[in-house]
């Protein structure tokens, strides 16, 4: 074996992983970032998936990214740009190479750039590397061959031999960061637990990657590691969005007392969250992939009505169907969470791709005076806490919620420390009490909340009726009296302006800002990394971020006035910014919005950030 490589500490890194469709990038990425975490580095990742169902193998359009951004301390986002890219074809180095800094590491699969590859991905010459201009340190492997030999005595199928390609990227890159691979050999064997053969082979694959790396040093001058300084006890695991906001949905069922219910027709990027959901029968939870959206919202109601925390999941196409729903859920005054991951749009737009444009349809996609608090997740990890507030949202105040993803934060992931429900709040859902029996109406409310007090069916005492017939809020018939229409109206837009909320938090130079930006959503990570970046050279920046978005908190007035220049920024055309400006009297501000289907580039906020800072 060649001598070993001095090892050099980072304090972050950032690795892409990218080629066909069917190469496997996400599972290579997904075993990195989970080993990374589970050595107590943070991590931020962004799988970025072609919109195409199945393009042709090789093509341009059908190239699968992963990129994870490993940190010794607190990281953000995904980055801009990788230090290490993985091209295990031509046409994912033609698409993926704008993402590399000029200083990265491109680790690229040879038999995989023939001149039938090269002419897919659209080159001219048959030099790609040259072609495109790269001066970096390329390590250019025969991977597939390397691959067949390695399981040439396996017995396997040559497509099932080829499926092992992502696992030698993987070793290569876990030796040049110095990672322990029983970790992710226990990944697979979980993974293929029916299939231990399969497990077995593509550990022998990734030890075969690790392999190559220390017996040829792969033409690097050093390997690295990445050593955690801001370690926390506690257990952590890398955890996807979708499923963080799976399991906080289980956990307000569990401190709520209720059976969790969710009704959903799959749809890009939430499905996964039906997928996680329908596992876990033993804690209590019904699913039901019903025949559309309308179908999955109405079921939620239904079990809303008999008594179960509700969830519906869905993206913007399926709201738009499901608001008729939702507005049922606004009249009966029933709890129910609606989770949209936003995608791209409009109509089918871009399924896999990230946007923030469902906001607008959130507060005021539907007919009549129909008011919801909306909610919005800021990170993978806090999927988590979004999904348990807005389940106890609804449940005490006896409302329909919004809940806000999309698919950054969805099918990104970060290291989540495992909580402790001794440290969440209790939900108590406002039911009827004993002294009510016999003199109960279904719109009896707490005088203080507006909030009506919750029957469940079977109760002896309390037979009612709930339906989408304007109500008599005295007695509970039907009413189509003019001035109880406009009472119950305002009563239920009162009851939602009511529920409170926390104080929008102020990070940076909180007492002398001259700029503050203010976001929503997942835009988060990319806003605090571009205030980190100008307050180290000086400027005074601040950050406002906003998960509560109706009822808006009670100091967002006075924090927006509170600084000479003020700058939205959002993946959209300006939807928070105008809402904004309705709320606010006499604001206005400066925007940034962009509708790219990708997450901001943190570079990107700075200049623009920094123009507006100079002005």
């Amino acid at each position: 074996m060649a001598d070993r490589l001095e090892v050099k500490e980072l304090d972050q890194v950032v690795v892409r992983f990218s080629g066909d469709s069917g190469d496997g990038m996400q599972l290579a990425g997904n075993i990195f970032s989970t080993v990374s975490a589970t050595v107590g580095n943070d991590i931020c990742t962004f799988p970025d998936y072609p919109a195409d169902i199945r393009a042709p193998q090789g093509s341009l359009t059908g190239v699968s990214g992963f990129q994870v951004h490993i940190g010794a301390q607190r990281v953000y986002t995904p980055g801009d740009k990788c230090d290490v890219l993985v091209a295990m074809n031509a046409a994912a180095l033609k698409t993926q190479y704008r993402y590399a800094k000029s200083t990265a590491c491109i680790i690229i699969d040879t038999d995989c750039f023939q001149a039938k590859d090269l002419q897919k991905a659209a080159f001219t010459t048959d030099n790609p590397i040259e072609e495109l201009g790269i001066k970096n340190d390329v390590i250019a492997a025969p991977i597939t061959q390397m691959v067949k030999a390695c399981l040439a005595d396996s017995g396997m199928e040559n497509k099932a031999i080829l499926k092992c390609r992502n696992m030698f990227a993987l070793g290569l890159v876990c030796w040049l960061f110095n990672r322990d691979l029983e970790i992710a050999f226990n990944m697979l064997r979980e993974k293929f637990a029916k299939k231990p053969a399969v497990a077995e082979a593509n550990i022998k694959v990734i030890q075969a990657g690790y392999d190559y790396g220390a017996n040829t040093h792969a033409s690097v001058a050093h390997t690295y590691k990445v050593e955690s300084k801001t370690k926390k006890p506690g257990k952590y695991m890398d955890i996807m969005g979708n499923k963080a906001t799976a399991y906080g949905f289980i956990a307000a069922a569990e401190k709520a007392g209720k059976r969790l219910f969710l009704g959903s027709y799959p749809i890009t990027p939430a499905t996964d969250v039906l997928h996680e959901l329908s596992k876990h029968k033993s804690l209590g939870v019904t699913t039901v992939q019903c025949e559309d959206e309308i179908a999955g919202c109405a079921s939620s109601i239904g079990a809303s009505f008999a008594g179960a925390l509700a969830v519906t999941s869905t993206s913007g196409p399926g709201v738009c169907l499901k608001s008729e729903a939702m507005n049922l859920a606004v009249i009966t005054e029933l709890p129910l969470v609606i989770l949209n991951v936003q995608r791209g749009g409009p109509s089918t737009g871009l399924p896999t791709k990230s946007e923030q444009t469902d906001l607008l349809q959130a507060l005021f996609g539907r007919n009549g005076e129909s008011p919801m608090p909306v909610i919005a997740a800021t990170s993978p990890t806090n999927c988590f806490d979004a999904a348990y507030y807005a389940s106890k949202m609804a449940l005490e105040h006896m409302t329909p919620v919004v809940l806000l993803t999309d698919a950054f934060v969805a099918n990104g992931s970060g290291a989540f420390k495992l909580p402790d429900l001794n440290d969440y709040p209790d939900i108590c859902p406002p039911y009827v009490t004993p002294e009510m029996a016999g003199s109960y109406t279904p719109y009896m409310r707490n005088p203080d909340t507006q909030v009506r007090y919750w029957a469940i069916p079977g109760q002896e005492g309390y037979m009612h009726i709930l339906g989408g017939l304007e109500k008599d809020g005295r007695t509970g018939a039907i009413s189509t009296d003019p001035e109880n229409h406009d009472k119950m109206c305002r009563l239920r837009a009162e009851k939602v302006a009511r529920i409170p909320v926390p104080d929008v938090e102020v990070q940076g130079c909180v007492d002398d800002a001259e700029l503050l930006i203010v976001g929503f959503g997942g835009t988060y990570g990319h806003l605090h990394s571009a205030m980190d970046e100008m307050v180290a050279t000086g400027k005074k920046v601040a950050l406002a971020h906003f998960s509560y978005l109706n009822p808006l908190p009670a100091n967002t007035a006075e924090v927006l006035k509170r600084y000479k220049k003020v700058v939205v920024a959002e993946q959209n055309l300006g939807q928070f910014a105008a809402y904004l400006r309705m709320k606010v009297d006499g604001f206005v501000p400066y925007q940034f919005n962009q509708v790219k289907g990708q997450p901001f580039v943190v570079s990107e906020l700075v200049a623009a950030f920094t123009e507006i800072y100079n002005k």
